[in-house]
């Protein structure tokens, strides 16, 4: 149920210049005026996220594309009536009077229609694009409940609206539509289901392409160091002390934290943050996270994956 009072002073504090975290399907966002040079420098102190690194405008409506993009080719324009709303972000060329800020400077715009009834009442209130990067600081574990909103940023936390879990728990898939198509971040949306409207897509190589949010090397992570090891190098033996996360029970002879993880790449996905928010708070030396499956339904996982394990590589466990 949609609390009208909670949205309505939410969008109030958005047009004052203030910031705010609502739900979407994917993540929670942390949100801001999009029109506003000042509100979005707002989100990036608030994170402690570069300036240099965009973020992604959340429009209520197809019918409100036109205002934040030009030259939107019409396979960009198939695609958002197959796939918005939904976890879909669209790179596009940036319209005249947008802000630079919102884009991290770059001539191209990052734009997505969120589906949650949350988020969708926020963005009709408001009656403009909102801003909004996921609610956590810079570099560390995606917020998907209101609960991690307040963990992360405490006394600093902006209003929160509650939207309870989201339904999808990793970002939204990004692709390119500013010269031939380029997936850049792998999300719900799978790479088959964008070829099926749009034709081919290629993969984008490392730093081609614009500038996209959670393309660093290293991203989604938590503070305690985190690494990824084979089945084999699970079944081993590990430091009996470290916290686990793998689709496997936990063997008698493991003394540390040790959650065991779904068997399909959906509830993967779903569960993942929140069960690295638990191995986090545990306090262990190292989080070791067994290896997915290569198979296409694991691209997401396997990317968000790697990114939180990037600073910490072992080539004994891997």
């Amino acid at each position: 149920m949609i609390d009208t009072d909670s949205i309505r002073r939410a969008a109030d504090i958005l047009k004052s210049g203030g910031l705010v975290a609502f739900p979407t399907e994917t993540v929670y966002g942390l949100g801001a005026d999009a029109r506003s040079t000042a509100a979005i420098g707002r989100i990036y102190a608030l994170k402690g996220r570069p300036s240099d690194h965009p973020v992604i405008v959340h429009l209520a409506d197809l019918a409100d594309l036109d205002a934040w993009a030009v030259d939107v080719p019409v396979a960009a324009r198939r695609l958002a009536e197959r796939a918005w709303p939904g976890p879909l972000t669209m790179i596009l060329r940036r319209a005249p009077g947008v802000p630079g800020a919102v884009a991290g400077g770059q001539d191209s715009i990052g734009i997505r229609i969120p589906s949650h009834p949350v988020a969708q009442a926020l963005l009709r209130e408001f009656g403009s694009g909102i801003a909004a990067p996921s609610a956590n600081r810079y570099g560390r574990i995606s917020p998907t409940a209101a609960a991690h909103v307040r963990e992360e940023f405490g006394a600093e936390a902006p209003l929160i609206l509650e939207g309870g879990e989201c339904e999808v728990g990793l970002e939204s898939t990004i692709v390119s539509l500013v010269d031939e198509p380029l997936l850049l971040r792998p999300g719900a949306v799978s790479l088959h289901q964008l070829e099926s409207i749009l034709g081919p897509v290629r993969r984008a190589a490392v730093g081609e392409g614009p500038r996209a949010p959670g393309t660093t090397l290293s991203h989604y992570a938590p503070i305690t160091p985190v690494r990824l090891v084979s089945a084999q190098g699970l079944s081993a033996g590990v430091d009996p002390d470290a916290a686990v996360y793998a689709r496997r029970s936990r063997p008698s002879a493991h003394r540390g934290a040790w959650i065991e993880a779904p068997q399909g790449a959906t509830r993967y996905g779903h569960d993942l943050y929140a069960r690295l928010r638990e191995l986090d708070r545990v306090g262990a030396a190292v989080i070791l996270i067994e290896t997915v499956p290569t198979d296409p339904e694991w691209d997401a996982v396997r990317d968000r994956l790697s990114r939180a394990a990037a600073a910490c590589v072992d080539d004994e466990l891997a």
